[in-house]
């Protein structure tokens, strides 16, 4: 028999995030968060996302075991937009499809309590958390900022009757396809005619000034997406404290007009996908030690993020912050370079990397289900 319980104490909460250490253990593909950051996601007094949204979480048993869990989402934000949906996220589960079911159950009772539509998932809270479940690539190591899952998930959602709702795809190229004669020119073209430049940075506290353009922007250029959830000003705070200060300055491009305005930008991440696998879900002794040792030795880098002014589009600005990249990346030695998840709708996306003879190698969806 299944039973569910929601999560309400931090003993709770804590056996929520471990239980993927368990189901997933001894894999070589899944990489571990960090516990003590994990658990802050959930923390409804210093995660400004809940000023917007409210989480419920449940962990389900078998036998007295912890056999799966979800996190079900309602975020405010979507019904502004229309969006009539409940989201879940954080599932994981045996290998048994009446522990999903019982899972999506408990999600499909919460939506219709709040007069809601339809289910989505798995999904975060917004469009800087982690989406989708695997359905291409189970054989390749994930990321810290994608979710890893057995097939038998997806299998599990079919056959409960959910449908694909979005696509997403991950794509991988080395660093020797970058050739600079493709942006080189129209680097320099794009510069001169709509006098624009480049903003380097090799000190954090010189970025952050930056940072809130940099999310209104993003605001701005991912707003067409159907995915799309607005970051707030509150939230803008959060993610400059929780995440910037930890990425590599070199590593983040802005792009600025005669009036200083920002008209791209672009966040690459060092992956610390193998870093994260040898800390285990654990900083201290020697996990902050490995991802230092990634953060200053990276060989492999995510492009994280990238979004253009919609008035500068189709214009060859990406030439310029490739261009920098190409600066900067070359002399590190750096060898694959990683695509994070992009909606497949997303064609302008797409067209920005052409020249890189990219490979698909992933492939994750959403599922949604109306409620009933």
């Amino acid at each position: 028999m299944i039973t569910l319980k929601e999560v309400l104490t931090k003993k709770e909460l804590k056996a929520f995030v471990k239980f993927p250490f368990e189901l997933y253990k001894g894999s070589p593909y899944w990489v571990p968060p960090i516990i003590s950051e994990e658990m802050e996601v959930f923390n409804k007094e210093t995660n400004p996302v809940f000023m917007d949204a409210d989480a419920n979480l449940f962990l389900a048993y078998k036998n007295n075991k912890i056999v799966g869990r979800i996190a079900v989402i309602i975020n405010k934000l979507d019904l502004k937009q229309s969006h009539n949906k409940v989201r879940f996220g954080w599932f994981d589960t045996i290998d048994d499809i009446e522990v999903t079911k019982a899972l999506l159950n408990k999600a499909n009772h919460i939506g219709k309590q709040n007069n809601l539509e339809y289910m989505e998932g798995p999904i975060g809270f917004s469009n800087l958390d982690k989406v989708g479940a695997l359905t291409e690539g189970y054989d390749h190591i994930g990321s810290m900022v994608t979710w890893y899952n057995y097939p038998y998930y997806v299998e599990h959602f079919l056959s409960l009757g959910m449908v694909q709702e979005k696509e997403y795809q991950e794509n991988i190229f080395p660093f020797s396809n970058v050739k600079p004669e493709h942006f080189y020119r129209i680097n320099n073209l794009v510069k001169k005619r709509y006098g624009l430049r480049p903003l380097n940075f090799t000190k954090t506290k010189d970025l952050m000034p930056y940072v809130d353009q940099m999310f209104d922007l993003f605001n701005k250029s991912y707003s067409e997406l159907s995915s799309f959830v607005e970051i707030t000003e509150v939230q803008k705070a959060y993610f400059k404290k929780k995440f910037i200060s930890f990425i590599n300055p070199e590593f983040i491009k802005f792009v600025m007009d005669e009036d200083d305005n920002m008209v791209a930008f672009a966040v690459v991440m060092p992956s610390f996908a193998e870093a994260l696998q040898k800390a285990n879900g654990k900083l201290f002794p020697i996990g902050f030690y490995h991802l230092l040792k990634a953060k200053k030795e990276c060989k492999t880098v995510s492009f994280y993020l990238i979004g253009v002014e919609p008035k500068y589009k189709n214009k060859g600005v990406t030439a310029i912050i490739f261009n920098e990249y190409y600066e900067t990346l070359k002399p590190m030695g750096v060898i694959n370079c990683i695509r994070t998840p992009e909606l497949e709708e997303n064609f302008a996306s797409h067209q920005i990397w052409k020249h890189f003879d990219a490979t698909t190698y992933k492939r994750r969806k959403t599922f949604r289900k109306d409620l009933v």
